[in-house]
């Protein structure tokens, strides 16, 4: 809320990142940490105790249980979700922001019956799920499960069962400065061929063609690209979904892109934060739509969106959407109130799920219907940034692993920045992840 509220694999407002905690660009440290670092990590024991209890008691004269949250960025998030908690009558609902490392401190508590009974988890659910660590929340899914933003709650189900429950959308796409493609005799890029030519096209002494991050768009594109090819990280038989010549033509290209010199490196701010699309550093600028807000105050109508470009006969438009998902811990010695109150949080109370989403940045509510009926969602860019996510909106899959994603992103860097043959590089990845595959089903009993 890629992967959203997004990181570095996409990441947050006055974050590790550098970027902006300004309120005008929207950037919170944990939306945007999700679209660009998902994925669990492992537990350590020490730290289970970490972090504070700032919340308060919820309303309710029942019994109690715990709320855990990562530290949002974005002012206000905090008082919400105690308000929300506060507005429940069945439990007592402790909200806990835990500032720090969440994502450790969470897979350490999860071993324990003195964690959360509701927490919220980045990404892909897999370990959890392996481990024992969540309940299934089929059932206060289901009614309303066809109306969650389908590539987002993808990655919360394993054999048939719910898992998780999205909060909020983030995604990715890319910024283009409409006078800068005007003044060059450029159309807004609809293939990969064409931005490769158009970012070279752009590129001057002031300002280069594109920004994909300063490490020129190891870290952010990921399964972009792949997508855009018609391809994916893990395909819906299980398999691995880039074995394919096309991958390494479509990550040639990206390579490209590096060698013109076309992509802005060194920014002062990465490419989670538009300060280098709002200052005229680059024409085009890969970021989150929690961006929006900022870039339109700065530039007026002075620019659009566009998804990721596709790539040959067999591609389509990409576009990353990430979501942090609320779950239950089955340690809970609450579990089947911590499921009532997630259930009534994220599935009855549309309105708690509209302000969640627009009030405190910008992203898109979780649940189709209510992305609809958001009026700040209805109009111009963000209408069409709707649009984008949910046509073309994919997920990082639940099978994807931690050590894939090393694997894949070490590969990336050797073939976009150091030139390294993308055909060589991604066959080996390819082996690791064959590998991580049947380690994955032997864990499962598949």
């Amino acid at each position: 809320m890629a992967n959203s509220r997004a990181n570095d694999s996409g990441s947050g407002s006055g974050g590790s990142d550098g970027s902006s905690s300004s309120a005008e660009t929207g950037s919170g440290i944990g939306r945007r940490r999700l679209l660009a670092a998902t994925g669990g990590i492992a537990a350590a024991g020490a730290l289970a105790a970490c972090g504070s209890n700032t919340g308060r008691g919820g309303g309710g004269s029942g019994p109690a249980i715990s709320q855990w949250y990562h530290q949002y960025g974005e002012p206000g998030t905090e008082r919400a979700v105690q308000r929300y908690a506060a507005a429940y009558r069945k439990a007592q609902v402790r909200v806990q922001w835990r500032p720090g490392d969440y994502d450790r401190q969470t897979a350490a508590a999860l071993l324990t019956d003195s964690g959360p009974d509701v927490f919220e988890v980045n990404g892909p659910l897999l370990e959890q799920i392996q481990g024992g660590q969540v309940v299934d929340l089929t059932a206060e899914v289901e009614p309303v499960k066809d109306d969650f933003h389908q590539a987002a709650l993808a990655p919360k189900i394993w054999q048939d069962k719910i898992w998780g429950i999205p909060q909020v959308v983030d995604m990715q796409m890319l910024y283009y400065r409409k006078s800068l493609l005007k003044d060059a005799g450029v159309q807004p890029p609809r293939t990969l061929d064409e931005l490769v030519d158009a970012a070279k096209k752009l590129t001057d002494r002031r300002t280069k063609g594109l920004f994909l991050g300063n490490d020129g768009g190891v870290g952010v594109l990921s399964a972009t690209p792949l997508h855009a090819a018609g391809l994916s990280l893990i395909d819906d038989d299980g398999k691995v979904g880039f074995d394919d010549p096309a991958a390494a033509r479509t990550f040639g290209k990206i390579r490209q892109l590096y060698a013109d010199k076309s992509l802005l490196l060194g920014a002062p701010t990465d490419w989670s934060d538009p300060a280098a699309f709002v200052q005229g550093l680059t024409a085009m600028q890969w970021s989150g739509l929690w961006a929006l807000p900022g870039i339109k105050k700065a530039l007026g109508d002075d620019f659009g969106v566009l998804p990721f470009p596709k790539d040959g006969s067999g591609g389509k438009p990409a576009v990353p959407v990430g979501a942090y998902g609320s779950a239950v811990s089955a340690h809970s010695r609450r579990k089947e109130e911590a499921k009532a109150f997630a259930k009534w949080l994220w599935v009855d109370r549309s309105d708690f799920q509209q302000d969640f989403a627009l009030s405190y940045g910008f992203h898109i509510p979780a649940r189709l219907s209510l992305a609809k009926k958001a009026k700040e969602l209805q109009q111009g860019v963000a209408a069409d940034a709707v649009r984008f996510a949910t046509e073309y909106g994919h997920a990082e899959p639940l099978l994807w692993t931690s050590a894939d994603r090393t694997a894949y992103q070490d590969a990336l860097s050797r073939i976009i920045k150091d030139g390294a043959n993308p055909e060589s590089e991604l066959k080996s990845v390819v082996r690791k992840v064959n590998a991580e595959l049947r380690r994955v089903r032997k864990k499962s009993g598949a």
